[in-house]
């Protein structure tokens, strides 16, 4: 009986990896016997059993988290107004413009409706579609009329089931990119097991349903899972197009149903560029990566009527400079180490100054200024000089935009997700760093082969981007507690990965001159069904009992508040107030707003910094004057704002608008030298006095525990 095995070639670790060598018996005419067909049904039995198991776990995620939104809120049984206030500020907004969609005469109506829009914002008519992500809530209203379920499925019921759903596709591909990294889908029902049991650091989506992110991250999974698969080896022509039209399509769907697209891709695009220049990954893939991004984000910007924030953003201007400074430095992956580092830097200066000089030249032409108060932001969070900029300020004040707190790091080690993770981590990270040496030095191909038996260090080049991704993610989440839920999710793909790697295990264990094939394959298996076995025994009850609490919405007062505008005002009455509250008073009432959450506008910060005045140490004429020049009927004062103690000193609202303002802040503490006292009291507790300088424009037409509602005098 004679033998075959797979033949090495140049590069042909990977080759191996991908496609382990397996001796085959073969008869003395040449014919492959049994054994081949055997290990080809085995294939398809784990192929068909993976992808039941990811499917099922997907919809199991679905479930769970429409449960955990029930039992919380008992949303089934509470009334309209109570479900529509459920969904918290810029929820809220986004929400309301799938019930206009609903409630319009037609959908050419409702499209209309969107696109001439003078209910958003006072006395100006904007169009919904170019300055929000809303298209998401246009197709789900079309969908809803044009099926035939509206006497089976409440509207409100097909936005947030469409929701969860979406969790599903979340959940399975972060399964089948685990999957494709380790070869066994072992590694993808842990990582989506660690999604689960860690879902107060992986998704907020069970209370803050229509928030952009829930609805893009799926999508953004979906891409992750898709360039994975593009940058393994050896895939056929049909393959990669099939492949480069899947992260087309990801890429264009999450672009479309988050504003932040740009600077998520750019951190992506980042982690392209740097792999490119240790000559990791495939020049060709990278370019056509690039151009996708590009070609994506351009076509929303159609979509959204030009939207000038995306012509404008750093994504555009980055990834061009980095196909225009390929094509002028075509030698960058020849020479010797010292020469080679020499053209990577000059690489990267020239693309980083091409980057600012395009996106100023667009700027320039375009006159943007609409994410300007992001860049003040970052300037003032990372130490480069104080600021009294009301905008920046009020993002600084927000936790979710702070650090991300330590004990976010000891509930990912409860699950030993953390622990894990950090381990995974380090070896790559040192495969990485040996790997664009030996790229780098140019060593020769035939001294590596020779050395390939002891200890050789190698990295896939799916596994490379998806080590990049977690760091730089990874560095973004430890800046900005928002941006977590990008990174968490990744890390149980990334954590699982490692756990489950033949090629993590095989280089340990050759290190340590332990290796055998038998030996590597039963750590492989065995150490994620031990973590999984830890995980059901310790979490599994706590599950069990998040699912049996039973809660209620309530929240009387907003209700009370609610109830009287639609009773009691004119629907074409406006409303001033708090950005937070006036998203719900648009989407329980109808009524105009002066001012709404979407930040992503000069015009609105402008005006959203005037209105919010009625918090600050101002006369009750100024005050009148700015209310009055956007058109309002009555402001709604809120006494969790003007008594706040949410936050300490200094980063209060109130407080926030006497810096602006050049006041000195209330209560004990320092205030910045050139502070000085306001000549007036502050408005939001002197109006509730009735002192007749107040009265003369202002009358209380509404009170409760929480809210005062004031109707402007109408003078001649």
């Amino acid at each position: 009986m004679t033998t075959i095995r797979q033949r090495r070639v140049g590069k042909g670790t990977e080759a191996a990896e991908d496609q382990p060598s397996e001796e085959k018996n073969v008869n003395p005419g040449g014919k492959i016997l049994s054994d081949h067909t055997g290990g080809k049904l085995w294939k398809i039995l784990s192929i068909t059993v993976g992808g039941i198991v990811a499917i099922s776990l997907g919809l199991l995620t679905s479930v769970y988290v429409a449960t955990l939104h029930e039992n919380d809120l008992w949303f089934s049984n509470i009334k309209e107004v109570e479900r529509e206030i459920s969904f918290r500020t810029e929820c809220g907004l986004y929400y309301s413009y799938y019930k206009q969609m609903i409630q319009a005469a037609s959908i050419q109506q409702g499209l209309h409706d969107l696109v001439y829009d003078n209910k958003t914002e006072s006395v100006r008519t904007i169009n919904i579609l170019e300055r929000m992500n809303v298209y998401q809530e246009v197709f789900l209203s079309i969908l809803y009329r044009i099926l035939p379920i509206q006497q089976y499925l409440e509207p409100v019921y097909f936005y947030i089931y469409t929701l969860f759903g979406l969790q599903a596709v979340y959940v399975i591909a972060l399964y089948v990119t685990s999957w494709l990294l380790s070869g066994t889908w072992l590694s993808g029902l842990l990582a989506a097991c660690w999604y689960i049991t860690n879902r107060i650091d992986t998704t907020r989506v069970e209370f803050t349903i229509p928030l952009r992110e829930n609805w893009a991250l799926p999508f953004f999974a979906v891409q992750i899972g898709a360039i994975t698969y593009l940058l393994r080896t050896h895939l056929q022509p049909v393959q990669e197009r099939l492949t480069l039209m899947a992260v087309f399509i990801a890429t264009f769907l999450f672009s479309l149903t988050w504003q932040f697209n740009q600077f998520m891709m750019l951190v992506q695009a980042l982690a392209l560029f740097i792999l490119d220049c240790f000559d990791m990954l495939p020049t060709e893939k990278v370019t056509w990566l690039y151009i996708i991004q590009i070609s994506g984000l351009l076509l929303v910007c159609v979509l959204q009527f030009f939207n000038s924030m995306i012509l404008g953003s750093l994504l555009i201007s980055f990834n061009a400079s980095v196909l225009i400074a390929k094509t002028i430095q075509k030698n960058l992956k020849k020479g010797n180490l010292l020469n080679r580092l020499g053209k990577i830097i000059l690489h990267v200066l020239s693309v980083l100054c091409l980057t600012l000089l395009i996106n100023k030249f667009i700027k320039k032409v375009l006159n943007l200024e609409s994410d300007e108060h992001i860049f003040k932001f970052l300037k003032a969070k990372f130490g480069f000089g104080a600021t009294r900029d009301f905008d920046a300020n009020l993002y600084l004040c927000e936790e979710a935009f702070g650090l991300l707190p330590v004990n976010t790091f000891s509930r990912l080690s409860d699950t030993l997700l953390f622990y894990v993770y950090i381990f995974v981590l380090f070896l790559m990270a040192v495969a990485a760093v040996v790997v664009a040496f030996r790229n780098l030095s140019g060593s020769n191909e035939v001294q590596f082969m020779e050395e390939v038996e002891e200890c050789t260090v190698t990295l896939k080049p799916d596994a490379a981007y998806n080590l990049i991704h977690t760091v730089l993610f990874g560095c973004l989440a430890l800046s900005t507690m928002r941006m977590k839920y990008l990174w968490t999710s990744h890390m149980c793909v990334f954590a699982s990965f490692g756990l489950c790697s033949t090629e993590v295990w095989k280089l340990i264990l050759k290190c340590v001159h332990l290796y055998t094939s038998r030996r590597t394959r039963v750590i492989k298996y065995s150490l994620p069904i031990i973590t999984l076995l830890y995980i059901s025994y310790k979490f599994w009850p706590g599950i069990m009992d998040e699912l049996s609490e039973l809660r209620e919405f309530y929240d009387p007062d907003t209700v009370e508040l609610m109830n009287w505008i639609k009773s009691n005002t004119p629907n074409t009455a406006v409303f001033a107030g708090s950005m937070q509250l006036l998203a719900g008073v648009k989407l329980c009432t109808g009524r105009t707003l002066t001012n709404h959450p979407h930040y992503e506008d000069k015009n609105l910060r402008e005006r959203t910094k005037q209105i919010y005045q009625i918090y600050a140490k101002r006369s009750p004429e100024d005050v009148y004057r700015i209310l009055e020049s956007f058109g309002t009927d009555y402001v709604i004062l809120e006494d969790s704002i003007c008594y706040e103690r949410r936050h300490s000193r200094g980063c209060r609202l109130r407080d926030l608008l006497d810096i602006a303002n050049g006041h000195i802040m209330d209560g004990l503490g320092e205030n910045e030298p050139d502070l000085k006292p306001s000549l007036f009291p502050r408005f939001c507790e002197e109006i509730k006095k009735n002192l007749p300088s107040y009265t003369i424009h202002f009358t209380r037409v509404f009170q409760n525990k929480t809210f005062h509602v004031y109707k402007l005098a109408k003078h001649k």
